[in-house]
Protein backbone atom coordinates (compact mmCIF):
# COMPACT_ATOMS: atom_id res chain seq x y z
CA UNK A 1 0.00 0.00 0.00
CA UNK A 2 1.73 3.50 -0.92
CA UNK A 3 2.25 5.27 2.27
CA UNK A 4 0.16 8.43 0.76
CA UNK A 5 -3.09 5.79 1.13
CA UNK A 6 -2.35 5.24 4.57
CA UNK A 7 -5.87 5.69 7.26
CA UNK A 8 -3.45 8.43 8.90
CA UNK A 9 -0.81 9.39 6.61
CA UNK A 10 2.62 10.53 7.74
CA UNK A 11 3.57 13.86 7.32
CA UNK A 12 6.02 14.42 10.24
CA UNK A 13 8.46 11.35 10.87
CA UNK A 14 10.23 11.03 14.39
CA UNK A 15 13.64 8.84 13.37
CA UNK A 16 15.97 7.48 16.34
CA UNK A 17 19.03 6.10 16.68
CA UNK A 18 20.87 4.84 19.43
CA UNK A 19 24.53 4.97 17.03
CA UNK A 20 25.24 7.17 14.13
CA UNK A 21 24.47 4.23 11.51
CA UNK A 22 21.30 2.44 13.33
CA UNK A 23 18.78 4.36 11.74
CA UNK A 24 20.18 3.97 7.76
CA UNK A 25 20.54 0.21 8.28
CA UNK A 26 17.68 -0.40 10.32
CA UNK A 27 15.27 1.66 8.01
CA UNK A 28 16.89 3.68 5.18
CA UNK A 29 14.86 1.44 2.82
CA UNK A 30 11.67 2.76 4.41
CA UNK A 31 12.95 6.63 4.74
CA UNK A 32 13.55 6.43 0.77
CA UNK A 33 10.81 5.12 -0.28
CA UNK A 34 8.63 7.22 2.12
CA UNK A 35 10.79 10.78 0.60
CA UNK A 36 9.85 9.39 -2.74
CA UNK A 37 6.19 9.20 -2.42
CA UNK A 38 4.84 11.93 0.37
CA UNK A 39 6.60 15.08 -1.19
CA UNK A 40 5.48 17.21 2.39
CA UNK A 41 7.59 14.92 4.35
CA UNK A 42 9.22 16.28 7.35
CA UNK A 43 11.85 14.36 9.25
CA UNK A 44 13.30 14.61 12.42
CA UNK A 45 16.62 12.55 12.89
CA UNK A 46 18.08 12.10 16.37
CA UNK A 47 21.01 10.30 17.06
CA UNK A 48 22.44 9.48 20.58
CA UNK A 49 25.75 8.89 20.63
CA UNK A 50 28.51 9.25 17.65
CA UNK A 51 32.61 10.59 17.89
CA UNK A 52 33.57 13.48 16.16
CA UNK A 53 34.06 10.85 12.69
CA UNK A 54 31.10 9.06 13.01
CA UNK A 55 29.00 12.19 13.41
CA UNK A 56 30.66 13.98 10.00
CA UNK A 57 29.68 10.55 8.45
CA UNK A 58 26.29 10.93 9.87
CA UNK A 59 25.62 14.08 8.74
CA UNK A 60 26.54 13.13 4.98
CA UNK A 61 24.68 9.89 5.25
CA UNK A 62 21.32 11.97 6.96
CA UNK A 63 21.65 14.35 3.92
CA UNK A 64 21.43 11.89 1.13
CA UNK A 65 18.81 9.75 2.70
CA UNK A 66 16.47 12.71 3.32
CA UNK A 67 17.04 14.43 0.21
CA UNK A 68 13.79 15.33 -1.57
CA UNK A 69 12.02 15.58 1.99
CA UNK A 70 10.20 19.13 2.41
CA UNK A 71 12.14 19.72 5.23
CA UNK A 72 14.33 17.81 7.85
CA UNK A 73 16.72 18.47 11.30
CA UNK A 74 19.20 16.33 12.29
CA UNK A 75 20.10 16.29 15.84
CA UNK A 76 22.88 14.75 17.69
CA UNK A 77 24.22 13.80 20.54
CA UNK A 78 27.63 12.41 22.56
CA UNK A 79 26.18 9.91 25.20
CA UNK A 80 29.15 7.23 25.65
CA UNK A 81 28.60 4.60 23.53
CA UNK A 82 27.75 1.22 25.73
CA UNK A 83 26.73 2.93 28.82
CA UNK A 84 23.09 4.48 28.13
CA UNK A 85 21.81 1.95 30.72
CA UNK A 86 24.18 3.97 33.61
CA UNK A 87 23.46 7.76 31.45
CA UNK A 88 19.99 7.06 32.18
CA UNK A 89 18.60 10.76 33.38
CA UNK A 90 20.84 12.08 30.65
CA UNK A 91 18.98 10.55 27.70
CA UNK A 92 16.19 11.15 29.23
CA UNK A 93 16.19 15.04 29.45
CA UNK A 94 16.84 14.72 25.79
CA UNK A 95 13.78 12.75 25.03
CA UNK A 96 11.64 15.14 27.49
CA UNK A 97 13.21 18.26 25.31
CA UNK A 98 12.44 16.49 22.21
CA UNK A 99 8.64 15.85 22.49
CA UNK A 100 8.19 19.86 23.44
CA UNK A 101 9.82 20.43 19.65
CA UNK A 102 8.13 17.75 17.70
CA UNK A 103 4.83 15.75 17.47
CA UNK A 104 5.22 13.08 14.88
CA UNK A 105 2.92 10.53 13.00
CA UNK A 106 5.14 8.10 12.55
CA UNK A 107 8.49 7.00 14.84
CA UNK A 108 10.80 4.42 14.02
CA UNK A 109 13.02 3.44 16.92
CA UNK A 110 15.08 0.38 17.94
CA UNK A 111 13.52 -2.82 18.70
CA UNK A 112 12.53 -3.43 22.44
CA UNK A 113 14.43 -6.97 22.93
CA UNK A 114 17.35 -5.45 20.55
CA UNK A 115 20.37 -7.13 22.14
CA UNK A 116 22.20 -4.14 22.91
CA UNK A 117 21.93 -1.98 25.89
CA UNK A 118 21.64 1.00 24.08
CA UNK A 119 19.59 0.48 21.27
CA UNK A 120 17.13 -0.74 24.35
CA UNK A 121 17.42 2.22 26.47
CA UNK A 122 16.49 3.80 23.12
CA UNK A 123 13.25 1.90 22.51
CA UNK A 124 12.05 1.87 26.21
CA UNK A 125 12.15 5.74 26.30
CA UNK A 126 10.75 6.14 22.83
CA UNK A 127 7.60 4.18 24.14
CA UNK A 128 7.73 6.58 27.60
CA UNK A 129 8.09 9.25 25.76
CA UNK A 130 5.70 9.08 23.19
CA UNK A 131 2.34 7.68 24.15
CA UNK A 132 -0.34 8.40 21.46
CA UNK A 133 1.56 7.91 18.41
CA UNK A 134 2.64 5.15 15.48
CA UNK A 135 5.56 3.74 16.76
CA UNK A 136 7.40 1.48 14.58
CA UNK A 137 10.46 -0.52 15.82
CA UNK A 138 13.62 -1.51 13.00
CA UNK A 139 16.18 -4.22 13.82
CA UNK A 140 20.34 -3.86 13.46
CA UNK A 141 21.79 -7.10 12.96
CA UNK A 142 24.76 -8.13 14.68
CA UNK A 143 26.78 -10.95 16.26
CA UNK A 144 24.23 -11.40 19.49
CA UNK A 145 21.59 -13.29 17.29
CA UNK A 146 18.69 -11.90 18.50
CA UNK A 147 16.53 -10.76 15.03
CA UNK A 148 12.99 -11.49 16.40
CA UNK A 149 9.84 -12.66 14.49
CA UNK A 150 8.72 -8.72 12.56
CA UNK A 151 4.93 -8.13 12.04
CA UNK A 152 5.04 -5.09 9.75
CA UNK A 153 6.79 -4.59 6.11
CA UNK A 154 7.95 -2.40 3.68
CA UNK A 155 8.16 -3.27 0.15
CA UNK A 156 11.73 -2.15 -1.32
CA UNK A 157 12.07 -1.97 -4.69
CA UNK A 158 16.08 -2.84 -6.01
CA UNK A 159 16.94 0.68 -6.79
CA UNK A 160 15.92 1.64 -3.11
CA UNK A 161 17.79 -1.41 -1.51
CA UNK A 162 21.01 -0.52 -4.01
CA UNK A 163 20.51 3.09 -2.71
CA UNK A 164 20.72 2.13 0.74
CA UNK A 165 23.87 -0.17 0.77
CA UNK A 166 25.62 1.89 -1.51
CA UNK A 167 25.23 5.09 1.08
CA UNK A 168 26.31 2.65 3.84
CA UNK A 169 29.61 1.16 2.38
CA UNK A 170 30.27 4.63 0.69
CA UNK A 171 29.30 7.18 3.52
CA UNK A 172 30.36 4.82 6.78
CA UNK A 173 34.21 4.34 5.98
CA UNK A 174 34.64 4.04 9.92
CA UNK A 175 32.58 0.86 10.01
CA UNK A 176 33.77 -1.34 7.05
CA UNK A 177 36.42 -3.08 9.08
CA UNK A 178 33.30 -4.78 10.92
CA UNK A 179 32.45 -8.01 10.02
CA UNK A 180 29.22 -7.82 10.06
CA UNK A 181 29.54 -4.52 8.25
CA UNK A 182 29.06 -6.05 4.83
CA UNK A 183 27.39 -5.65 1.78
CA UNK A 184 25.93 -9.21 2.13
CA UNK A 185 25.05 -9.16 5.69
CA UNK A 186 22.76 -5.85 4.54
CA UNK A 187 21.23 -7.51 1.19
CA UNK A 188 20.59 -10.93 3.27
CA UNK A 189 18.52 -8.61 5.68
CA UNK A 190 16.18 -7.41 2.76
CA UNK A 191 15.84 -10.39 1.25
CA UNK A 192 15.04 -12.62 4.29
CA UNK A 193 12.00 -9.86 4.69
CA UNK A 194 11.23 -9.61 1.96
CA UNK A 195 10.35 -13.57 0.88
CA UNK A 196 8.61 -12.97 4.31
CA UNK A 197 6.45 -10.14 3.57
CA UNK A 198 5.86 -12.28 -0.26
CA UNK A 199 7.15 -8.22 -1.45
CA UNK A 200 6.44 -7.69 -4.84
CA UNK A 201 10.24 -6.77 -5.50
CA UNK A 202 11.58 -9.61 -3.10
CA UNK A 203 13.02 -7.00 -1.03
CA UNK A 204 11.44 -5.64 2.07
CA UNK A 205 12.52 -4.03 5.97
CA UNK A 206 10.96 -5.40 8.61
CA UNK A 207 9.25 -3.82 11.85
CA UNK A 208 7.79 -4.89 14.91
CA UNK A 209 4.31 -2.81 15.89
CA UNK A 210 3.46 -3.41 18.99
CA UNK A 211 0.39 -1.05 19.12
CA UNK A 212 -1.54 0.13 16.06
CA UNK A 213 -4.67 2.29 16.99
CA UNK A 214 -7.36 2.91 13.63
Amino acid sequence: MPFAQWPVRPRTILCLGAHCDDIEIGCGGTLLRLVEELPDLRVCWVTFSGTVERLKELEHSAGEFLAGAADFTVQTHAFRDGFFPYLGTGIKEAFEELKEIVSPDLILTHYRQDAHQDHRIVSELTWNTFRDHVILEYEVPKYDGDLGLPNFFVDLTRLQCERKIDCLMQLYGSQRSRAWFSEETFWAMLRLRGVEARARSGFAEGFHCRKLVV
